[in-house]
């Protein structure tokens, strides 16, 4: 009955999903189910941390990831936060249980070899569309920058003469990039042919044929289009090249604090990602190279 009153809370008192409710049972009765198969009984009112503990692990045994694993145990805090409050129980059983960990996800991204492939063998096209397709994965590939940050960009963001770009990132909080000669000459190259070709324009660095700024839609299938000529990833995104952005930095031995203020990071551990993800890029060439591996 406890059960069905607390799934009753949830649908009529808190407005849950009928799909919602029904995983919450689902959590519950799996719980149950090994309590009953382990120890022959199950009371809700009698369960211990060691049985979650012993759960948990049984979950994981069976495959279960840490994301699902977290999920069904935070079916359960909310039950017995339910009881709590009902005065059915004094002590929360999950009080002291920690889920266990999830796995960070290592970033996509290309290979030196194929980012080369792209920018030194691909026809983008001639004119302003093609010169400003190609300026545009160039621009994230040699800056790391954001799609957003890249759409916001305007002329008076880029000093020449210092060989840097202002721009504005999560919570507009604006950060200076530093570009190379090669980068430069193609920006002058692209700003030569955008304002002959187009005289009427917005303020905008990268713009449509019609002179208004570019939007995200525009640039991100423009990405995707380009990236699909030279790899075969699932993900082709302007993410994908900030990515690739950071990865070449970390594996031609830039600092770590340096990538991640100019990838305009909070805190390092964002960044430590990439050191995960050229790690593993390690490991795959030694497994490939190496006779014993």
């Amino acid at each position: 009955m406890l059960i069905e009153s607390f799934l009753d809370y949830l649908q009529y008192e808190r407005n849950y999903s009928e799909k919602t409710v029904l995983a919450y049972g689902e959590d519950i009765k799996q719980l149950r189910e090994f309590a009953q198969e382990e120890y022959g009984k199950f009371d809700p009112l009698e369960v211990e941390a060691e049985l979650i503990r012993e759960w948990i692990v049984s979950l994981m045994d069976r495959g279960y990831t840490s994301t699902s694993v977290n999920r069904k145990l935070s079916s359960l805090r909310t039950f017995y936060k339910y009881l709590l409050k009902q005065g059915e129980v004094v002590v929360d059983p999950l009080c002291r249980i920690k889920g266990p960990k999830n796995k960070k996800t290592l970033p996509v991204f290309l290979k030196e070899s194929e980012m080369n492939r792209l920018l030194d063998e691909t026809d983008f096209g001639k004119g302003f569309k093609g010169c400003r397709d190609r300026l545009v994965i160039e621009m994230f590939y040699a800056t790391g920058m954001r799609l957003s940050e890249l759409i916001g960009l305007d002329d008076k963001d880029v000093d020449f003469s210092a060989s840097l770009l202002k721009v504005t990132g999560k919570r507009n909080k604006q950060r200076l990039i530093p570009f190379g000669d090669e980068l430069r000459d193609l920006m002058l190259g692209y700003i030569d042919i955008r304002n002959e070709t187009i005289p009427v324009r917005s303020e905008a660095f990268f713009i449509k044929e019609d002179g208004r700024r570019l939007y995200k839609n525009l640039v991100y299938n423009l990405v995707k289009r380009n990236l699909s000529k030279v790899a075969t990833l699932k993900k082709k995104s302007p993410h994908v090249l900030r990515h690739t952005f950071a990865t070449t930095m970390l594996n031609n031995e830039a600092e770590l604090g340096a990538v991640k203020e100019i990838l305009g990071h909070e805190s390092i551990t964002t960044t430590e990602v990439y050191t995960h993800a050229t790690f593993e890029e390690l490991k795959k060439v030694y497994k490939q190279a190496h006779p014993r591996a």
